[in-house]
C-alpha cells in the first residue's frame, strides 16, 4: 500500500529538522503499536542524512556494534576503537553534530529500560552538556505506552523535561479511510467503510494488511483476519501482555467485559468478581487504553460513568477473538466467522455511533459532542452536538437501518434531557437521523 496522509506531521517534522540546524532538537513520537511511527519518520527524513537505530533486546555491546556499522555506512566517518556502551556512542554523536548536522532516529526507545537503564541518565548528561552547540535532530519513538510515559513524563526520571517536542501519531481520519477504499475498491459500500473502521480504527498497519490482501469488503476483511496464518489473531495479546505483565489475565477479563457491553464498574466487577477500581485507573491513566464516558453536561464527579475501549481494533479483538479463543485453538475458523456474521450487525451498530462521533469531531463545527443517558436507563440519546458560539445543538439518533429511527421519540427524549439538565433550552435545536446512508 502506498504512503497516505500525514501531511501535517511531515511538515512539522521538516520544521523541527530546520530548527535543529541552529540548536539540537529532541522529539518524542508516541502512538500505539502499528500506527506507523517508524514509516513516518523514515519517510519524512528520506532525503536527509539520517541514522536509524533499532533497539532490539540484546546485549548493549552488540547493539553498539550494530549502531557503529550504521554510522560508518550513513555518515561515512571512521570510529576508532569499539564502543561498548551507548552512552559513549551518544556522546560521540552529539559532539560530531556540532560540525555535521544529521538526524538520529531511535526506534523502540523504551527497550533500553530492559537492556541498560543507565542509558537514560547517560543521555541526559551528554544532552545537557552539548545541546546548545550540537545540531543533532534526535527523534525517539516507542510502542509500549506505559514505559514511554514513565521515561519522559515521570519527574523522577533522568529524561524528564528534556524533550523539545512531543508528537502523538493518531489513526487515519475518516476522509483518509475513504481515500484508501477509493484507491483499492472504487465501488465500496457504506458497510465496507464501516467494516474497515470497526476492524482497524484507522491504524495504518492493519489497513495495509487488508488492502494488500485485496480485502476491501466486510466479508473479505473477516476472512483475512480470521484464518490460521493471520497476523492479527495474536495482535491483541502481543500488544498488551508486555504492558500488563503477570496480571494480564485480569486486565484482559476487564477489557473483554467492556467490549461486550458490560461497561459500568458494577457490571465489570460482577464479571471479574473482584474490586477493579485500581485496574480501571491504570488502564486509563498509565496505559491510555480506556476512557470514562459521562453524560453530556454531567458533573465530572458523577458516578454515572461508562467505560469505553478507545481502540477499535482492540474492541473487536476482545469481543470476538479473545472471547472465542477456545474455538480458534481447535481450528474452528469457519465457525468463528459465522458467529461474527451473526453478531456483526449489532456490534457494528454501536461502532457506527463511534464513527459519527469521530466524523463530527473532525468537521470542527461543534464545541461539545457527547451522548446522554440517565442513571435509570430510561432515557438515552446517541449523540448531542453543541455549538456554544452560535447557540445551536443537534440531537442525533443513529441506527444502521434508517427505517428504525423515530425522530418523534428522539424529541421526547430531548424534553427529558432539558428537564433533567436545564441545558440548551434557549438554543436552536435540530433533530437528525444518521445511518449507513449518511456515512
Amino acid at each position: 500500500m502506498e504512503f497516505y496522509n500525514r501531511e501535517t506531521e511531515i511538515a512539522r517534522l521538516h520544521d523541527i529538522q530546520k530548527q535543529s540546524l541552529a540548536t539540537a532538537r529532541f522529539t518524542v513520537i508516541t502512538g500505539r503499536r502499528r500506527i506507523g511511527k517508524t514509516q513516518l519518520l523514515l519517510y519524512a527524513t528520506k532525503e536527509q542524512p539520517t541514522l536509524y537505530f533499532f533497539v532490539a533486546r540484546k546485549a548493549e555491546s552488540f547493539l553498539c556494534q550494530d549502531f557503529m556499522q550504521e554510522i560508518k555506512e550513513k555518515l561515512q566517518i571512521p570510529i576508532l576503537g569499539d564502543a561498548s556502551s551507548f552512552g559513549s556512542l551518544f556522546k560521540f554523536l552529539m559532539e560530531h553534530s556540532k560540525t555535521t548536522p544529521f538526524n538520529l532516529i531511535i526506534d523502540e526507545f523504551q527497550e533500553f529500560f530492559h537492556i541498560a537503564p543507565s542509558v537514560y541518565s547517560e543521555m541526559q548528561k551528554y544532552w545537557d552538556v552539548n545541546k546548545n552547540e550540537s545540531k543533532i535532530n534526535l527523534m525517539v519513538c516507542g510502542s509500549v505506552f506505559s514505559l514511554m510515559h514513565k521515561i519522559f513524563e515521570n519527574a523522577k526520571e533522568p529524561l524528564f523535561g528534556r524533550a523539545t517536542h512531543l508528537m502523538k501519531i493518531r489513526p487515519f481520519t475518516i476522509p483518509v479511510l475513504k481515500q484508501i477504499l477509493n484507491s483499492h475498491h472504487p465501488s465500496w459500500t457504506p458497510d465496507d467503510l464501516l467494516g474497515l473502521f470497526c476492524f482497524t480504527g484507522g491504524v495504518a498497519k492493519y489497513v495495509q494488511v487488508l488492502m494488500d490482501e485485496g480485502a476491501c469488503t466486510t466479508w473479505e476483511m473477516t476472512n483475512t483476519i480470521i484464518r490460521e496464518d493471520s497476523l492479527l489473531l495474536q495482535e491483541g495479546k502481543n500488544m498488551l501482555v508486555e504492558e500488563f505483565g503477570k496480571e494480564y489475565a485480569t486486565y484482559f477479563t476487564i477489557l473483554s467485559a467492556i467490549a461486550r457491553g458490560e461497561n459500568t464498574r458494577s457490571k465489570i466487577e460482577a464479571v471479574v468478581k473482584r474490586e477493579v477500581g485500581g485496574y480501571l485507573t491504570r488502564m486509563e491513566r498509565d496505559y491510555n487504553l480506556i476512557s470514562k464516558a459521562i453524560p453530556l453536561f454531567a458533573k465530572t464527579e458523577t458516578k454515572n460513568v461508562r467505560y469505553i475501549i478507545e481502540d477499535n481494533f482492540l474492541t473487536f479483538w476482545f469481543r470476538f477473538v479473545y472471547k472465542y479463543s477456545h474455538i480458534i485453538e481447535i481450528g474452528g475458523y469457519d465457525e468463528l466467522k459465522k458467529i461474527i456474521a451473526r453478531d456483526f450487525p449489532t456490534f457494528s451498530g454501536k461502532m457506527l455511533e463511534k464513527y459519527f462521533r469521530k466524523k463530527l469531531m473532525e468537521e470542527n463545527r461543534f464545541t461539545r459532542i457527547g451522548g446522554y443517558w440517565d442513571r435509570k436507563g430510561e432515557t438515552e440519546i446517541d449523540l448531542i452536538a453543541v455549538n456554544e458560539r452560535e447557540r445551536f445543538a443537534e440531537f442525533i439518533e443513529i441506527k444502521r437501518n434508517p427505517s428504525e429511527i423515530n425522530l418523534d421519540i428522539l424529541r421526547e427524549k430531548s424534553h427529558s434531557f432539558f428537564r433533567t439538565t436545564g441545558k440548551l433550552k434557549d438554543y436552536s435545536i435540530r433533530y437528525r437521523a444518521l445511518s449507513l446512508e449518511e456515512m
